[in-house]
């Protein structure tokens, strides 16, 4: 046998098996690619229908077409609140208010689908919230302004980007101090520290309460004429900031006097150094003496409102913006999630 033949004959079981690896490789690559039972790695990503069972106290807006991408630039996500579509809905949203007071209630008379997941929606503080036991069981997710809900939806955010320093305080502010309240009850911490201020201090009060009630268009422009605005929540609860501080105080250019959470919430969900903190002073008349100090000085008043020119605030109003977030956050949430005691997480 020849040189070349040994040669041959030495190589043939290495081209063998480069061959054979060969047509393993292009088999399973075929196979990815075609298979019926296993879709492409790049297939489309599947559209979530979101089925809103009653709409929240009663207020209704449009959906048809496909407004989650339209609005918010979020794909594959269908808001319907026609409950005929509820067997083919992957979500069903019930918000609490109607559930509780009786205007609505669960559909456990319909056959409900193995992967449908059911969504307990409520933006109150927890005592505002009634018959919750009776609930227990049914919901997979809760989707409230708390940071530790499957779906947190909040008043308002901060973000990073200011004006920069093109941003310029209001000028010709005429009074000090305003509050809009409409539903006043003795017996809130609220009233209780409004009640010991207004010793101390003028305040300029608003609202169905005291009978001067603000439209929606005056009640900004209103608010922006003070120095401050008493951003008092009407429930201390685990992060309940309401649009008091997002939309009344920030959006109207004043410094919010807030009573509410703790320090630290605010802290860590307001734009840095933009408040003040009743739980910080002794007293009311502390507090009072604080606030006068800083109306007559301009330097440390304006401290309070600099981050206008490194942050923005984005305020939600909208529920469909807030029913579209739920698409967002569906291929991260917990599939076999089961609230079997409702009650205790919002009293948490």
């Amino acid at each position: 046998m020849t040189a070349f033949g040994s040669r041959v004959l030495l190589l043939a079981p290495i081209l063998l098996l480069l061959c054979l690896s060969s047509f393993v490789l292009y088999a399973g690559f075929l196979e990815q690619t075609f298979s019926p039972n296993k879709p492409p790695t790049d297939a489309p990503q599947r559209n979530i229908t979101i089925l809103l069972w009653h709409w929240p106290f009663g207020r209704s807006y449009g959906l048809s077409g496909d407004k989650c991408l339209e609005m918010y630039n979020i794909s594959h996500c269908f808001l319907t609140d026609n409950r005929l579509a509820f067997s083919a809905a992957d979500v069903v949203v019930f918000h609490h208010t109607e559930l509780s007071r009786g205007w609505s209630s669960l559909p456990v008379h319909l056959t409900r689908p193995p992967s449908q997941h059911w969504v307990w929606l409520s933006l109150e503080p927890p005592v505002n919230n009634m018959n919750l036991i009776r609930f227990n069981g049914f919901f997979n997710w809760t989707m409230t302004y708390r940071r530790d809900a499957d779906i947190p939806v909040p008043y308002g955010l901060t973000l990073p980007g200011g004006e920069g320093h093109h941003y310029t305080p209001p000028e010709n502010r005429s009074c000090l101090i305003s509050w809009v309240v409409s539903r006043y009850l003795p017996d809130q911490a609220r009233a209780r520290v409004y009640q010991s201020l207004k010793k101390h201090v003028h305040i300029e009060v608003y609202g169905k309460w005291s009978n001067k009630p603000l439209s929606h268009n005056n009640l900004l422009p209103t608010i922006s004429r003070c120095l401050f605005y008493l951003a008092f929540e009407n429930s201390e609860a685990t992060d309940y900031i309401t649009e008091k501080l997002w939309r009344n105080s920030f959006q109207a250019g004043v410094v919010p006097v807030v009573l509410g959470p703790s320090r630290t919430t605010y802290e860590a969900l307001a734009p840095p150094g933009s408040f003040i903190h009743v739980a910080d002073f002794k007293s009311t008349a502390h507090l009072a003496a604080y606030l006068k100090s800083l109306s007559s000085d301009r330097q440390a008043y304006e401290a309070y409102l600099h981050w206008h020119r490194t942050h923005k605030i984005k305020t939600y109003t909208d529920w469909r913006e807030r029913l579209c977030q739920i698409c967002v956050r569906y291929p991260t949430l917990p599939p076999n999630k089961v609230y079997e005691d409702l009650q205790g997480w919002v009293y948490r």
